[in-house]
């Protein structure tokens, strides 16, 4: 057999990070430059800008970009009709609809939303608004970076350049990196809870939660969920939570609408947390639970927070407090799942693979908060044997 020199034998290639590809579509030249130069100063590749959506949808096979960033108002194709066909070229694209914050834009989004779009973002008002804005252009950024890093991680690593002279092979150039990424910490399901009859249904959800929200609340049944109130906390600013609540009736066929200071709870009826307003429940002996609400200081860099809603519902209905957690990014919830848990209430989280971004169901399920972790199809179904007492 011949000796091989170890020094000459082939090496594994090393590999680089997929750049992130973004495409931005917008009729407004100053909103084009400006989301231009912050997506390239964070990083990232700016692989086409386009004035009108029939453009920016041609620019989708050429291009293939991980995620666009798609107006809503614009000429010759607007956003609603462009959306689908750039689902159509690229099921797998992350579109963010961007609009002001105005009635008919949250309910242009909130459709949008249930065709496909991953998440939306409200606009300033005015380009100088745009300009000036650090928090529009850190959220832009943000989601970029979210969106952007979900789609590459499917496609893989890109391999570095190969210098001339280098011995390949098939199986080394098919070769894993060679730092293999650390397997995820197992899930511990925590014991289900005693059985009680609930007698409130929270929900807290953030990215992805409208689509998922309403699937959920579909599959649970308007029959069953008339046995309960249901409190909802989906992290959205003004305007957009109302249009949700809207959007919820005439997908359950329940009343909904935004809660209201020491507005009583009733079964059947659907309460979304205000944007920009705190929703908890206040309440004690004799009296009955109302809704509260209020302007105080951020919860999980949120208002409304899921960790509001949660503690408040531990604190008075303790064991008939069923929750569950959905989709979102951050944190937020998993406090307040604690404090439920420990009070003895139930808590259910959205898997891996059905959430848009597994943050804060993800935060709960690590923790050991949860007593299932279930995709968005099956939790429905257990939430509703819950509610009717068939989960025990």
């Amino acid at each position: 057999m011949l000796a091989v020199n170890p020094s000459l034998a082939p090496k594994p290639r090393p590999t680089l990070p997929v750049p992130i590809k973004v495409l931005i579509a917008d009729d407004s030249a100053v909103v084009r430059g400006l989301v231009a130069r912050w997506i390239g100063e964070a990083g990232f590749t700016v692989v086409g800008t386009a004035s009108n959506g029939r453009i920016a949808v041609e620019m989708m096979t050429r291009h293939d970009p991980d995620v666009v960033l798609l107006d809503i108002d614009m000429p010759e194709l607007d956003g609603t009709e462009a959306l689908p066909r750039m689902l159509a070229a690229s099921p797998t694209v992350q579109v963010v609809m961007m609009s002001t914050l105005t009635t008919r834009n949250a309910d242009i989004s909130l459709k949008c939303l249930a065709l496909g779009a991953v998440d939306y973002l409200a606009k300033p008002e005015s380009n100088r608004g745009v300009t000036t804005s650090d928090a529009f252009r850190a959220e832009l950024v943000e989601r970029v970076r979210l969106f952007g890093a979900a789609r590459a991680r499917r496609r893989g690593p890109a391999p570095a350049p190969i210098a001339p002279g280098t011995p390949t092979s098939p199986s080394l150039s098919s070769a894993p990196p060679a730092t293999a990424p650390r397997p995820s910490a197992p899930i511990v399901l925590r014991p289900k809870a005693r059985a009680v009859t609930p007698r409130v249904f929270l929900v807290g959800a953030s990215t992805g939660g409208p689509r998922a929200v309403g699937e959920m609340l579909e599959k649970i049944g308007a029959a069953t969920l008339r046995r309960v109130p249901i409190l909802i906390v989906q992290h959205m600013p003004p305007i957009f939570t109302a249009v949700f609540a809207e959007h919820l009736a005439t997908r359950t066929g329940l009343t909904a609408a935004e809660g209201k200071s020491d507005e009583r709870l009733e079964p059947g009826r659907i309460y979304v947390a205000p944007g920009g307003r705190h929703m908890g429940l206040t309440g004690g002996p004799g009296r009955e639970p109302v809704i509260r609400l209020d302007d105080g200081p951020l919860v999980n860099f949120c208002r409304p927070a899921v960790d509001v809603l949660f503690k408040d519902a531990a604190t008075l209905f303790g064991p008939a407090t069923l929750s569950v957690v959905l989709t979102g990014m951050g944190s937020d919830g998993t406090h307040g799942a604690r404090a439920l848990v420990e009070a003895g209430g139930a808590v259910l989280a959205q898997d891996e693979a059905t959430s848009t971004v597994w943050g804060m169901p993800g935060s709960v399920a690590k923790a050991g908060l949860a007593q299932a972790v279930l995709p968005l199809p099956e939790i429905g179904l257990a939430l509703r044997a819950l509610l009717t007492g068939q989960g025990a």
